[in-house]
């Protein structure tokens, strides 16, 4: 006898989706230092030995992060993220088919606050990449930092997360088999300063870096830029020479990370918190840019290529920027 369940009430739905997005953001912002905090604790307890086995394995396997970091399929595939999809929502589309016999590297833009959509889309299966893109693995890039974290590390890289550094990049990139996509969200921390509602800014202008990388490779770049990133966070006034902005510029240089001060709705109020707005976000995957491959490319040639890209990337928001309501006047600025 087939037994069927009642559909879950809208009420149920929404305060599902809100836990599920409570629990996106704590764990990046407190997961981390739990997870530390119980690493030393244990060794202060009767079960210090599940810290020093832990030790143990954790360096045997310090190289793992770099050699493409161990997913897990049951985890990427868990229902809290199909519940934090549906609370923006958060959607991904492509304009392009992707060959499964080459590897991709996409640029991702812009940072956000905290990078919703490129952690949806790339590192869990909520948005469908797989049906989208049959045949590819995506792999997400993130500051080296977090992978030095007992516990995280082996969190963050069960949906696909790898280490910000070159030798984890071309590890993905140098596979002769294809089928591999490594996004990476170019604008780094530093850009996350600048998303508020409205802003199209991107730091880009001199970012070069995975232009080159690709053409060692020989990658086709794939422009992507995901709408509604900004919308989703407000943030404390913060321009260009200002006390904050000069504070934070320098935290981010010492720590690796930055420290916006963002803020949006609470759990139980809509008036002042740190819980996203419901704001839909579309993650829209250009088409693929050919590149030719070069050991040692040419300053010329990595500015051809970046040129051929910006201009990519600004057809993409042109073209789409109309079926997000985003003003007809508004255009890209490269910083």
């Amino acid at each position: 006898m087939k037994v069927e369940f009642a559909p879950l009430s809208v009420p149920l739905q929404r305060r599902l989706q809100t836990v599920s997005v409570v629990q996106w953001i704590f764990s990046f912002l407190g997961l981390a230092q739990c997870c530390t905090a119980a690493f030393i604790a244990l060794f202060f307890t009767r079960f210090w030995l599940v810290s020093a086995l832990y030790a143990a394995w954790w360096l045997i396997d310090r190289e793992k992060p770099s050699k493409g970091g161990r997913r897990i399929h049951v985890l990427r595939n868990c229902i809290v993220w199909r519940y934090m999809r549906d609370y923006f929502p958060i959607t991904l589309m492509k304009t392009a088919e992707l060959d499964p016999r080459q590897n991709y590297l996409v640029g991702f833009h812009p940072h956000g606050v905290l990078a919703a959509g490129a952690f949806l889309n790339f590192c869990t299966e909520a948005s469908g990449f797989s049906m989208l893109f049959p045949g590819i693995t995506p792999h997400l890039m993130m500051l080296s930092l977090w992978f030095r974290i007992p516990f995280f590390r082996d969190y963050v890289m069960s949906g696909g997360l790898i280490p910000s550094d070159k030798e984890s990049a071309s590890y993905v990139l140098q596979k002769p088999e294809g089928g591999n996509l490594l996004a990476i969200i170019v604008g780094g921390a530093q850009e996350a300063l600048d998303a508020r509602p409205g802003s199209f800014i991107l730091l880009l202008k001199n970012r070069k870096g995975f232009v080159r990388l690709a053409i060692q490779h020989g990658t086709p770049l794939v422009p992507a830029f995901s709408f509604g990133e900004n919308d989703v966070f407000d943030q404390v006034n913060n321009p260009k020479g200002s006390w904050l902005r000069r504070i934070q510029h320098r935290l981010q240089q010492i720590m690796g990370i930055s420290l916006p001060l963002f803020h949006a709705r609470g759990i139980f109020q809509y008036s002042f918190g740190l819980i996203p707005y419901r704001r839909p976000i579309c993650t829209v995957v250009g088409k693929p840019i050919p590149v030719q491959k070069k050991h040692r490319p040419s300053e010329e040639e990595v500015d051809q290529v970046h040129q051929k890209y910006l201009n990519e990337l600004s057809n993409l928001f042109e073209k789409h920027k109309a079926k997000y309501n985003v003003p007809e006047d508004s255009h890209l600025e490269f910083i």
